[in-house]
């Protein structure tokens, strides 16, 4: 240890100064383009408080401060995005009131930023179409996309017979089709190393954490009677999610035990996004427990997914509580996790006591859950609804081979004329851009598949090749799924093109890695070995440092007349202790 300390270089005064020379401009940047940026938001919402209220005071104020800082610090804003994107429900109805214009409040951070990006000048890390294989797919998604809004909503918007907006719900409903893929090059500025990478990750899981305990307090909340729920109600009402129950956090909910009907949001606009909250962070918190590097981060993943197999139970989504454990076991499986006993035996045994405890704790919402869910699929199976929609489809496009339109099908885009409510995904893309959209969407996700298992497949670093393992696994599902429509609105939405990206991201920072790693071992000066002696070498004795040489010894007084003096001959033992 002294000798390493002896070798660590010791800091260069002139260099010190010139880092905190550095810091001090960074940060006086900072202030000027902040405080005046600040004074005209104030100024603003000043203005929309005097003339339209509260409420559009803290959307005209707060978004012009955003927008300006989002496309001044790109990676900030796609940080604070990513961050944001679980609360906005809960922003939403807790702060705002309701407000409509804040369910965009989270494009305020991510448009701006991509719009920087684009613009920048390209570097290493800057806005990429990368890699170059999945440009072909992006192309045809991109012109099938332009034909639907020239060739469909166009000619509605003027044709007289259309009801609302067709154009404009067209440019929404685009927006919501292919608004978040350019995230798949975002990445390129999000990750620079392998540290962002694990960042991103581990704060995912500590998000899903969070959010799956503020649901648990929720559900508390409602049993305690602090909050009233939906139980006082009658009719229908009993059996519908309602907006004025809402509880501690998040929006509509819908909480009746007498009738043995859950729903809770979380933070969430909506139960259904909360339930695919939970499935989505399976594969996150999965993929922290088994695949981060350092011990901490893997017990911080296993927590996560205690925590998430808990708002499975307790929330009262069936998707949820159907697709998390169904999830844990294709992951197992598929990223060869199961045949890693180091790690699979002690999370695995830890989920069954936390599973047994859970039951012994909550037996009876565990079983009404169950039973809730056996029901419902009894009542109306999955597949009979799916096939029931497809058919209805059909019947409605098989003419038409761009389809009703791009947003005609899409719940958020029923603010410029009624839309049609198709609850599954594939019916809808079918629906919305007819035939040939469909095989385009599904030639498109294919090709992304493909891709990301190439890359998957080439990754040699164990952390990050089993990372990537169990983010295309969720790629996958996705592609592929057509229950509901998860890739209509975030998370999900989010997620999926974002996971993409870090896929594609992978290989660089693997070889920064690697990079970094081999300098840290080129930059350390050798340590010197002692030389090997061999038996019947002289031995030599190890020189001594000038700062110990101490001094010379004195000659001892000569022997007294008569006194016999046995000098001792020195030991000439080698070092290993033979003679």
């Amino acid at each position: 240890m002294d000798s390493a300390k002896a070798s660590k270089p010791k800091p260069d005064p002139k260099q010190q100064a010139a880092q905190r020379k550095q810091r001090l401009k960074a940060i006086q940047a900072v202030l000027r383009f902040t405080v005046p940026v600040a004074l005209g938001s104030a100024l603003v919402g000043a203005i929309f408080w005097v003339t339209a209220g509260s409420t559009l005071a803290l959307a005209g104020g707060g978004g012009l401060f955003a927008i300006a800082l989002s496309y001044r610090y790109p990676r900030a804003a796609l940080w604070f995005f990513l961050f944001y994107m679980p609360f906005a429900g809960t922003v939403t109805y807790w702060i705002a009131g309701g407000n409509a214009l804040f369910q965009l409040a989270k494009d305020a951070f991510y448009v701006p930023a991509l719009l920087a990006l684009v613009l920048a000048p390209k570097d290493a890390d800057s806005f990429k179409i990368q890699p170059r294989s999945i440009v072909p797919g992006l192309w045809m998604m991109a012109v099938l996309c332009g034909l639907s809004l020239l060739l469909v909503s166009l000619p509605n918007q003027f044709s007289g017979a259309a009801r609302g907006q067709p154009l404009f719900q067209g440019l929404l409903g685009f927006k919501v089709f292919m608004g978040y893929v350019p995230l798949i090059f975002c990445t390129q500025s999000l990750l620079r190393r392998k540290g962002d990478f694990l960042f991103l990750m581990r704060s995912h899981t500590v998000l899903a954490i969070i959010c799956c305990f503020l649901c648990l307090m929720q559900l508390l909340m409602l049993q305690t009677g602090r909050c009233a729920g939906t139980d006082h109600l009658s009719g229908d009402a009993l059996f519908v999610t309602n907006l004025d129950a809402k509880c501690l956090v998040g929006g509509a909910l819908l909480y009746s035990p007498s009738q043995g009907v859950i729903r809770l949001p979380s933070t969430f606009v909506a139960p259904w996004q909360w339930g695919w909250f939970i499935i989505g962070n399976a594969y996150i918190t999965f993929a922290t427990a088994f695949s981060d590097p350092v011990l901490w981060g893997r017990v911080l993943g296993f927590v996560g997914m205690g925590f998430v197999t808990m708002a499975a139970i307790i929330s009262g989504q069936r998707v949820a509580l159907a697709l998390v454990p169904v999830s844990f076991g294709i992951l197992l499986v598929l990223t060869g996790q199961v045949t890693n006993l180091k790690r699979f035996l002690p999370i695995g045994t830890a989920s069954v006591v936390a599973g047994a405890i859970a039951w012994a704790i909550f037996p009876a919402l565990i079983q009404e859950r169950i039973d809730s869910f056996f029901g419902r699929w009894k009542a109306s199976p999955a597949d009979d609804m799916i096939s029931a929609q497809v058919e209805f489809v059909w019947k409605a496009v098989k003419d038409l081979p761009l389809g009703k339109g791009l947003g005609s099908a899409t719940n958020s885009c029923r603010i410029f004329g009624p839309v049609w409510l198709i609850e599954t995904w594939f019916p809808k893309v079918l629906f919305e851009v007819g035939i040939v959209g469909l095989i385009v969407f599904l030639g498109f996700v294919t090709l992304l598949s493909v891709t990301t298992f190439k890359v998957y497949r080439s990754l040699q670093d164990p952390s990050l090749r089993s990372y990537a393992a169990c983010l295309w696994v969720f790629v996958l599902f996705i592609s592929y799924q057509t229950y509901y429509y998860p890739l209509d609105v975030d998370p999900v939405a989010v997620y999926y093109w974002l996971f993409i990206g870090a896929i594609f991201r992978l290989p660089t920072l693997e070889h920064q890695s690697l990079v970094e790693a081999v300098g840290t071992i080129a930059a350390t000066p050798p340590r010197t070995a002692p030389p090997m002696r061999v038996r019947g070498d002289p031995v030599t004795p190890d020189p001594i440092p000038p700062d110990r040489v101490s001094a010379p010894p004195v000659a001892p007084a000569p022997a007294s007349p008569g006194r016999v003096v046995r000098i001792r001959e020195p030991d000439r033992r080698e070092p290993d202790g033979s003679p």
